[in-house]
């Protein structure tokens, strides 16, 4: 990654207009009778509605996809205290980060009170703006507090992301990681670096899914948290062990198998990994130095299974992954509240999104040729498109299982489909396009079928039902590339157009064009010679009707293809031209 500079950021910030989000309008509004509906008289009539049924607020107004984020500036990042106004351009990215991951609206409100009592009145005041509360960057322990009164005092969904978002990510990770290193969560030994609200929330989760409290140890700043220890406050109580042979990290660590670090940089060392149980896992996320750097405990441990707060190392544990879903998906039920069901179905939908293959778009932004589960990737990446429509459907159908949804989905394909057209993943022109394929599946050629994006997507489009493909190219090599890249060939054609068994075809082949070709000078032997090439080959399939239709380009020039085009197809007689077309998907359309 590219280093960010002082300079940088505040241009970033500043440039253009200020700030990272802004208010569109989402109703006509150019005419006299637009601004008429859009505000006075015609606004009095889903006004009145809403008085007779409050719930109509969300048929009304854009209170369904609406979500605040709200702050008193108290823990902002790493940052401290630093005051609400200071922490606003935080809470502005994180309104981007809901609008560009899920398509939630989000109003920042910084709220200059640190009393946790006025501070709850403030939230309760503003809340039936809202569909949705994301609170954030309120320090411990007074966050516990706002957060849990909040939820019980309100009727809408209300989550501190510094705790459960980070909480739920890891869990997805540590079940993973676990699979991977071929244990059990309720055998291993865990040590929890830190006592925040994220280390707390982290660690009650693990229990959630399984972990047993006294296979736990916690640590905060004092060294290892026990049952004798004057003070403490609740969560730290609920953590506290009755041993009394570890008060360090180093003796805590000797021989766990987990540890999570919510604390400070550079606090693990190379021997503290060396001491831990085979295949040792270890979440360093301190930002932006982590508790071990990754390049220090892969040379301490080699087996060990890594996890960071950064982008630029393996298996980072990032909250984008959760939150903008989470919402999304009680937000789409009416749901009252973010309850635990809904917590722990979106760490499993996000654990089980990291065993399928990984789509082309999140390999090319990571410039890899393939993620696989395993080591290195066991937590999916910020940019796979798939977990709008995985997370958020767990969590929905959690809303709606555990009895806080106040809407019902019933139509499971159709909300799947709404969420990818929300994002502009998918559009009726392009689902109609994939409807007519699926209808009567053609076969199609793919020709460089050793390159990987050519055999990945002729895998895709038979596992989509969309054609019956054929891959050009050598036949051993293709075998050979996709066990590289965990691909299925089940049911798919290989046609290794060079191999001694292709002659016949290619000197029929070779017959065809030289007759059709033979007033321009084309003979049977050099139509017999271009019979190796891909391009020609492969229209000739076209042509002689044993293929519908032949996908090419990756290794060759777009002119050099229409030039075989021309000569093997042709142009019908009654055309001199012929087009491309190119099809633009967005949002809109």
């Amino acid at each position: 990654m590219a280093k960010i500079t002082k300079e940088a950021a505040l241009l970033y910030h500043s440039q253009g207009k200020p700030g990272k989000i802004e208010v569109v309008p989402t109703k006509p509004h150019s005419t006299q009778t637009d601004l008429s509906l859009a505000y006075s008289p015609g606004v009095a009539e889903p006004c009145l509605e809403i008085e007779k049924n409050p719930q109509d607020a969300y048929k009304y107004t854009a209170k369904g996809n609406l979500v605040a984020v709200i702050s008193n500036g108290t823990a902002v990042l790493g940052l401290g205290d630093i005051g609400a106004l200071s922490g606003k351009p935080v809470m502005e990215g994180k309104g981007l980060l809901f609008k560009i991951y899920a398509g939630i609206d989000v109003f920042d409100i910084e709220v200059n009170e640190k009393d946790p009592d006025k501070f709850i009145e403030a939230v309760k005041a503003i809340a039936p703006t809202f569909g949705g509360i994301n609170l954030e960057d309120i320090k411990a322990p007074e966050c516990f507090e706002i957060e849990r009164r909040l939820k019980e005092e309100l009727d809408i969904p209300v989550m501190h992301d510094d705790q459960h978002g980070t909480a739920i990510i890891s869990s997805a990770g540590l079940l993973n990681a676990l699979e991977v290193a071929g244990k059990k969560i309720e055998d291993v030994k865990i040590v929890v670096n830190g006592a925040g609200a994220s280390a707390t929330s982290c660690t009650k989760l693990y229990e959630a899914l399984g972990a047993r409290r006294e296979n736990i140890l916690m640590l905060d700043s004092k060294g290892v948290i026990t049952s004798d220890r004057e003070n403490l406050t609740e969560q730290k109580r609920y953590f506290a062990t009755d041993r009394r042979d570890v008060h360090t990290l180093a003796e805590a660590i000797r021989g766990a198998d987990v540890f999570l670090g919510l604390s400070k940089g550079n606090v693990l060392t190379q021997e503290m990994v060396r001491s831990m149980a085979d295949h040792p896992i270890v979440f360093a996320l301190a930002n932006p130095a982590p508790e071990i750097s990754y390049e220090d405990a892969m040379a301490a441990r080699p087996d060990v299974l890594m996890s960071t707060g950064r982008s630029d190392y393996p298996n980072q544990i990032n909250n984008v992954i959760g939150f903008p879903y989470i919402f999304r998906g009680a937000l789409d039920t009416q749901a009252k509240s973010i309850n635990e069901e809904m917590k722990i179905a979106a760490v499993h939908a996000i654990a089980n999104l990291a065993k399928q293959p990984v789509p082309d778009v999140v390999n090319e932004a990571y410039h890899v040729n393939n993620f696989t589960f395993g080591p290195e990737y066991f937590i999916p990446k910020p940019v796979d498109p798939r977990l709008i429509t995985e997370v958020s459907c767990a969590v929905a159908k959690a809303a709606i299982e555990s009895g806080v949804a106040r809407k019902k989905i019933e139509d499971w394909d159709a909300y799947k489909l709404q969420l990818r057209e929300l994002m502009g993943y998918e559009s009726k022109l392009t689902r109609q396009l994939y409807d007519t394929a699926r209808r009567n599946p053609q076969r199609v050629v793919f020709a460089e079928g050793i390159h990987p994006n050519m055999l990945k997507a002729a895998v895709e489009a038979k596992a989509e039902g969309i054609c019956h493909p054929i891959i050009l190219g050598n036949d051993e090599a293709i075998e050979k590339l996709a066990k590289e890249l965990d691909l299925s060939l089940e049911g798919i054609e290989i046609v290794n157009l060079r191999h001694p068994d292709e002659a016949p075809r290619r000197e029929r082949y070779a017959r065809i064009l030289s007759e059709k070709r033979a007033r321009e000078g084309v003979t049977y032997e050099e139509a017999n010679d271009k019979m190796f090439e891909r391009n020609y080959f492969g229209m000739m399939m076209v042509e002689t009707s044993e293929a519908d239709a032949f996908i090419t380009g990756l290794y060759t020039k777009y002119s050099n293809t229409i030039k075989v085009a021309k000569e093997v197809i042709g142009i019908r007689p009654e055309f001199k031209h012929f087009g491309t077309m190119h099809i633009l998907n967005s949002k809109k359309g």
